[in-house]
């Protein structure tokens, strides 16, 4: 667990800095404020996938539909698309 948000948190800071080295303005602040956006998404996409993955595993309509409606709820509490 701790290694896959190690990964997580190298993936964010490496998004950071080549954007901040596109835009080339803002320095630390700017860094911090997408690393943290970065990182953020990253944890809630993780979360969805956990969803799809119980989502393939249940037999039942029902329970597809319940589990399909909770990843819904998590993307739009977070503002994800």
């Amino acid at each position: 667990m701790i290694k896959h948000i190690f990964e997580l948190d190298r993936q964010a800071q490496e998004y950071a800095a080549m954007e901040l080295a596109t835009v080339n303005t803002g320095g630390v602040a700017e860094f911090n404020r997408l690393y943290r956006n970065k990182f953020a998404q990253l944890i809630i996409e993780e979360c969805l996938t956990q969803v799809d993955k119980v989502n393939v595993m249940l037999d039942d309509p029902k329970e597809k539909l319940g589990a399909s409606w909770v990843g819904l709820a998590i993307a739009k509490h977070f503002g994800l698309e």
